[in-house]
């Protein structure tokens, strides 16, 4: 028997399987939290537009459902992405509880959603790269017992040397890095292992981090740092957190470059487009940034040529 949620509240059917659904997505498929994130806020929005027009559960949505619900943001003017990803969330959503028997048919199988369409992604020049260290070591210079700016600049150093995503970096433990053979192994999506090498600047300013910054922050003593693994730490001690390097990043990015770039990726594109364009194999670029396809990595080579394009028109005479 469905009781009638309060307003704004799913019901204990819709409720119950999104978190089914998280727990498949997190135990057996192994996303990520970030993912499992994304794929709850999309799919708890069409439960609640599902439920405002009366449906009781998932069992109940139709196809003109959910082509309703995509049309109420392409009238909002949503990204091409953004509906595309959300297209795709009830796909896997609605595939998953058919296989387990929570609905009898599969009202996303015949669900378009207009391609994303390939954005290039924001990359840093060398100079930039340059400018946000600088500005970084500025602010050291100023505030020469902050342990945040030695985290920052390990931080910097380590997403552009090796191309990490911020989740794998929040994830590195000490004995995840060498510094005989100057690598760190990363634990990517889907659970796997890769091992990657850094530069010579990374491990000195992980270095300056771990023996001149993390153990500030451990006010419980030498015991408490003895027993956290994490390689970055918060001002508590803890594993730190990605939101608060994101903003750590974005205040030095905003301070030391003039093109808009934020965020943590913007380290891993730069580290992969530099490396494109200095002569790097493709397939070695996409060993180290661990995707599991060639096409994903191939982006980089169109930024790489769209860069060599822009600089030829604005230098060539003839252009």
């Amino acid at each position: 028997m469905t009781g009638e949620a309060p307003h704004g509240e799913l019901s204990r059917e819709f409720s119950g399987a999104l978190a089914r659904f998280e727990g498949y997505l997190r135990y057996e498929r192994s996303r990520s939290e970030e993912t499992i994130r994304a794929y709850r806020s999309d799919l708890t929005d069409l439960f609640r537009t599902a439920q405002d027009a009366g449906r009781t559960g998932p069992q109940q949505i139709t196809l003109e459902d959910l082509r309703g619900w995509l049309a109420g943001y392409y009238e909002r003017s949503a990204a091409r992405t953004t509906m595309a990803r959300r297209a795709s969330g009830a796909r896997s959503f609605f595939r998953w509880a058919e296989n387990e028997g929570i609905v009898s048919g599969n009202p996303a199988a015949q669900l378009r959603s207009p391609r994303g369409g390939q954005s290039l992604p924001k990359v840093l020049s060398h100079a930039d790269v340059e400018a946000v260290l600088a500005e970084i070591e500025r602010r050291r210079k100023e505030q020469p017992g902050d342990p945040r700016l030695l985290r920052t600049r390990a931080v910097a150093e380590l997403l552009y040397s090796a191309g990490l995503r911020i989740s794998e970096l929040c994830g590195l433990d000490l004995a995840d890095v060498s510094r005989e053979r100057r690598t760190v192994t990363v634990t990517g999506k889907g659970n796997k292992q890769r091992t990657v090498p850094i530069g010579i600047p990374a491990l000195a300013a992980l270095e300056a981090w771990v023996r001149g910054g993390r153990p500030a922050w451990f006010h419980g003593g030498g015991a408490r740092s003895a027993v956290q693994p994490a390689v970055f730490i918060g001002p508590r001690g803890g594993r730190a957190d990605q939101r608060q390097l994101r903003e750590d990043l974005n205040r030095i990015l905003s301070a030391a470059t003039a093109q808009g770039a934020s965020g943590a990726h913007v380290f891993r594109h730069t580290a992969a487009t530099h490396m494109v364009e200095g002569g790097a194999d493709i397939r070695a670029v996409q060993e180290m940034l661990g995707h599991s396809t060639l096409a994903t990595t191939q982006v980089y080579t169109h930024v790489s040529v769209d860069r060599l394009a822009r600089s030829y028109r604005s230098a060539h005479p003839r252009a």
